[in-house]
């Protein structure tokens, strides 16, 4: 066998390992979508066969028209928008701020302070669920009715635990330690403050990490259930994985369950294409290397 042979081999079977690997991971976004517009019984029949990858049957939107009529998905969806684009904007913001500090400034106890930050890793949040919720529900809040005690029930209690996050600041700590240290020696002999160092110098050249960090963070935000189902029972302020629930009330009508989940993946797929380029510019040359 030629070189340009062997190289030809090896080409195919790098793409054809890419194609199985993304039919992998597309399959069942194409079986929910396509069973979204299928009857219940229908999905049922086709699950045994390729027809459950395939437009063909009986296709309607009634089960997005019966998804909304059996629950406030709009609500739904707006409250998990607002808790997870409030909670970006300030984490973001709050945590990239943190690892400025931790990466760029110079202060005693610097290391000992990221370490144990790192070491909050191991704490899964189930352990301090019950703690914060005791927390949460005795502290005092002011509202339209006046003073009182508690933040259940509201969209705070969702987004203020959040904000920050010991994953997001050590992102950004990986990757300000990759930038070169004589821009900041710079600006320091300019006259710069430290603040307009990080919005100035450090933010502008810093996407592809702020992408990577929307794109975990909002995940983990658009996907929270533990935590609002403990402090969240009103209608009013549930996000949309807490809405799942209403669809498996009586009887499961898993035509209105697709569609629902067809819904709500929607703003996930939009928040992740339209961030994939500098995501993987910052998986490729951030600080993720350690």
């Amino acid at each position: 066998m030629t070189q340009k042979s062997k190289v030809r081999l090896a080409t195919t079977s790098r793409y054809t390992l890419m194609i199985l690997l993304a039919a992998i991971f597309a399959l069942p976004l194409l079986f929910m979508v396509i069973s979204s517009f299928k009857p219940g019984l229908q999905i049922l029949q086709d699950s045994s066969s390729l027809r459950a990858f395939l437009p063909v049957g009986d296709l309607s939107m009634q089960n997005y028209f019966d998804a909304f009529d059996r629950a406030p998905v709009a609500r739904f969806i707006f409250n998990s928008i607002l808790v997870t684009t409030v909670t970006l904007a300030l984490g973001l913001f709050f945590c990239s701020l943190a690892a400025f500090a931790l990466a760029c400034l110079r202060w005693k106890g610097q290391g000992i302070v990221l370490t144990i930050i790192i070491a909050t890793f191991i704490v899964p949040f189930e352990t301090i669920a019950v703690p914060l919720l005791m927390i949460v529900s005795r502290l005092p809040t002011i509202g339209a009715e006046g003073f009182s005690y508690g933040w259940l029930n509201t969209y705070h209690v969702q987004i203020i635990p959040f904000i920050v996050d010991a994953f997001t600041i050590f992102l950004f700590v990986q990757f300000f330690k990759s930038l070169p240290y004589d821009l900041i020696e710079a600006a320091r002999i300019d006259g710069a403050s430290w603040f307009q160092i990080y919005a100035r110098i450090i933010v502008p050249v810093s996407g592809p990490v702020f992408a990577t960090a929307a794109i975990l963070k909002g995940l983990v935000m658009w996907n929270q259930y533990l935590w609002p189902i403990m402090v969240v029972q009103s209608e009013q302020y549930r996000p949309v994985m807490v809405g799942l629930g209403y669809f498996f009330q009586l009887n499961t009508a898993w035509g209105e369950i697709m569609a629902y989940l067809s819904v709500i993946t929607i703003p996930i797929l939009v928040l992740f294409l339209s961030l994939q380029r500098v995501f993987v510019e910052s998986i490729a040359s951030s600080g993720i290397k350690g």
